[in-house]
């Protein structure tokens, strides 16, 4: 499926899903991997200016710079793979990559995504539920105490 842009949705989320990943996560699913490639760009770590908005709708300002550590790659069937992701770690920018290849092959998308983007999807979602769940301990309730001459 496609935006209005001409972007595929489904990838566009495996490689949000991929940059998040834990790197053991990776780790335990590329350690059999026998698939090879050719580096167009071998990972390289630099700088990225980090914006925002405040309230997410006034005005943009730069919050600060943040390392980012990027790759792309060629399987031999000629998918390309990229890869950007938060920090330095150049072997997670490499398996993200090849993951990006490989689930860009239609015949094999279904079990890629099966053994490697569900587990993911669940453990970003954990964590995330248990952020929430730190972040609902520290709330807050104000209320009004009605005084009797009122």
């Amino acid at each position: 499926m496609y935006d209005s842009a001409g972007t595929d949705i489904a990838r566009r989320e495996w490689l949000g899903l991929l940059a998040q990943a834990p790197l053991d996560m990776l780790e335990a699913w590329g350690k059999d991997r026998q698939e090879e490639y050719v580096w167009l760009r071998r990972p390289e770590s630099g700088l990225a200016m980090v914006r925002a908005r405040i309230g997410a709708t006034g005005d943009r300002f730069n919050v600060g710079e943040m390392t980012v550590t990027r790759c792309t790659l060629r399987l031999a069937n000629g998918r390309h793979g990229v890869a950007y992701v938060q920090g330095r770690s150049t072997r997670h920018a490499e398996l993200a990559a090849l993951a990006d290849a490989l689930l860009q092959e239609p015949t094999i998308r279904e079990t890629l995504d099966r053994q490697l983007l569900q587990p993911l999807r669940a453990r970003i979602a954990a964590k995330r539920a248990a952020i929430h769940q730190d972040a609902h301990l520290t709330k807050v309730d104000f209320f009004t105490v009605s005084r009797g001459d009122e």
